[in-house]
């Protein structure tokens, strides 16, 4: 098993609650959310491999909190 070291970047809820957004030591990007279980929109996902889950991210913490590069 990997350890990943997560950073807090931020959020835009209140007490503690999700959407919030992480970043590991590698770059990468983690994003906590409500799940996407709207079964249209699931249909729509193309590609989808058994080990991805899909959450929903208000524009307004990506523009506020995601790194710029």
């Amino acid at each position: 098993m990997i350890t990943v070291k997560l950073t807090f970047l931020g959020t835009t809820s209140k007490d503690g609650d999700c959407p919030t957004l992480y970043e590991t030591e590698t770059g990468d990007i983690v994003v906590q959310g409500d799940r996407l279980t709207d079964p249209e929109a699931l249909e729509q996902l193309q590609d989808v491999k058994d080990s991805e889950t899909f959450v929903v991210i208000p524009r307004s913490l990506l523009t506020r909190f995601a790194p710029k590069e």
